[in-house]
């Protein structure tokens, strides 16, 4: 069974406020639901390991995310992440980035996860990331030195979108301007539509709405 390695954060709040936050649920569970059905397996994995804080558990009307979020497994799985420095790459078959602001303040810089994301799409494997998971892929340098987005179309959280959810002051940085300023080319569409791109085996969703056909997309390479 081909396996999926998951990028969750470990930050708790929304950038440096006392805000809950974490990975945003309906992300995660979306793209598992695609997953499972697909008889792909997949783990959790952090920086620090243990329990990954996640928000958007209440949502109401969104029965997939509710199935996944009243599983046992994934509970326990989700309590007890991976530690992502004691990982072997070797046995995963892609790696996604669900998104959700915490990451912006840990996944966005860290080494040993860009690390382990540039030696994984170095030997073939897909990156995908949706909302503002692309910021995980911001810090990834390849063996020749140069950035993994330098010459990909991607696209991420709108700045519009910002706006609408009212994190535009609170946020650690506008992911749209960064991913504009290290990407080839950065896209959008109108917010809150579903907006997949996938350039060379990096597969990007632009919001939540896109978390189910970024899993698709992935899932494509996989079978």
């Amino acid at each position: 069974m081909k396996k999926v390695l998951i990028f969750v954060t470990n930050h708790a709040t929304l950038g440096e406020t006392d805000e809950a936050n974490g990975t945003f649920s309906p992300e995660l569970t979306h793209a598992l639901a695609v997953f499972l059905k697909a008889n792909i397996d997949y783990d959790l994995v952090s920086v620090k390991g243990g329990k990954a804080p996640l928000y958007g558990t209440d949502i109401e009307d969104d029965a997939v995310n509710s199935h996944i979020l009243a599983n046992g497994d994934f509970r326990q799985r989700i309590n007890n992440t991976l530690i992502a420095s004691t990982i072997n790459i070797d046995n995963y078959a892609a790696i996604f980035y669900p998104g959700g602001f915490g990451l912006l303040s840990d996944l966005a810089t860290d080494t040993v996860v860009a690390k382990l994301s540039a030696e994984h799409y170095e030997n073939g494997g897909v990156l995908s990331a949706v909302c503002h998971g692309p910021a995980g892929l911001l810090p990834i340098t390849l063996s020749n030195g140069k950035k993994l987005l330098a010459d990909k179309m991607v696209t991420g959280f709108s700045r519009e979108e910002e706006v609408d959810y009212g994190t535009i002051d609170k946020i650690p940085f506008l992911l749209e301007e960064s991913l504009a300023r290290t990407a080839m080319q950065y896209r959008k569409g109108q917010p809150w539509a579903e907006l997949v791109i996938e350039d060379n085996r990096v597969i990007t969703g632009q919001n939540p709405g896109s978390a189910h056909a970024v899993a698709e997309a992935l899932v494509k390479h996989l079978v």
